[in-house]
């Protein structure tokens, strides 16, 4: 089963809840494009593997938490084992390990032939983390609460999109407590971006900039390559994926020659359609 990433076309953080999470307001999109595989192959007692060495493959995995929470609910043994192959980056605010978990409980519903009705798997997902009810379903959401209020949305028209990433992953947690008190660098675009009727922002830029002065440097430098190529460019989730939109003429690899050139050879990159 595939299991693709996801974007933030824009992320609103409305305040501080009573149970310590953020209110937000998100507007998410999935990305069919750039997906890891999850496999599942019959066994005599459950295992997990993974392609990437640095991701932990005990419990502290979200495919080995939600199957343990999928046998739980459904009262079923797991004599199985799954296999993840990844492609999405780790720490990149693609959503890769939320998909994950989201996409193991699909997957093992389907094979024990639908035990879970939809709103025992919308439990689950909740329960293990705020993206994760988002893949439950295909296509773009509104996401509300602490993420879990799932909304759909129109998805976006298609457009050449180019996702930039470099080695370093951003914490997630550190972001959000930073989010309403970082200061905006000076000279950097922060300010809502709108294209084809949809406002592209992202509040946790302000601390992960603060923080990761490049993503800032980069995001400047897709915006400044002017409208003909660039509509768009902004941090996806928590980062520390930079994602450029971009113009319908534009050659998407050449943009990417010019910012491995520009920044980092090494610089992760992806491009599809959005």
């Amino acid at each position: 089963m595939l299991s693709p990433a996801k974007l933030n076309l824009n992320l609103r953080i409305l305040g501080k809840r009573p149970d310590g999470f953020h209110e937000i307001h998100t507007l998410m999109v999935q990305l069919p494009g750039l997906a890891d595989t999850l496999t599942i192959s019959p066994a005599t007692a459950f295992s997990f593997t993974c392609s990437d060495p640095s991701l932990p493959t005990d419990s502290r995995n979200l495919v080995v938490k939600a199957a343990t929470a999928f046998s739980l609910a459904a009262r079923l043994p797991l004599h199985l084992h799954i296999h993840l192959e990844k492609l999405i980056p780790h720490g990149a605010g693609l959503g890769g390990g939320s998909s994950n978990a989201a996409n193991t409980l699909l997957a093992l519903n389907e094979r024990f032939n639908q035990p879970l009705k939809s709103a025992d798997l919308y439990s689950i997902a909740t329960s293990l983390g705020s993206d994760i009810p988002f893949f439950l379903t295909p296509g773009a959401a509104t996401c509300t609460g602490r993420g879990e209020i799932i909304t759909p949305a129109p998805s976006p028209p298609p457009h050449p999109i180019v996702l930039f990433k470099p080695a370093f992953p951003v914490s997630t947690p550190d972001a959000y407590r930073a989010c309403l008190t970082a200061q905006p660098l000076p000279g950097i675009h922060h300010s809502a971006q709108t294209y084809q009727t949809l406002e592209f922002i992202n509040d946790l830029e302000t601390p992960v900039f603060a923080k990761h002065r490049y993503l800032a440097e980069l995001k400047s430098w897709l915006l400044a390559q002017g409208p003909e190529i660039t509509k768009i460019a902004l941090m996806s989730g928590s980062g520390s994926t930079i994602f450029a939109i971009l113009h319908p003429t534009a050659h998407p690899h050449q943009l990417i020659e010019k910012a491995l050139k520009t920044f980092d050879p090494h610089l992760w990159t992806w491009s599809g359609t959005l």
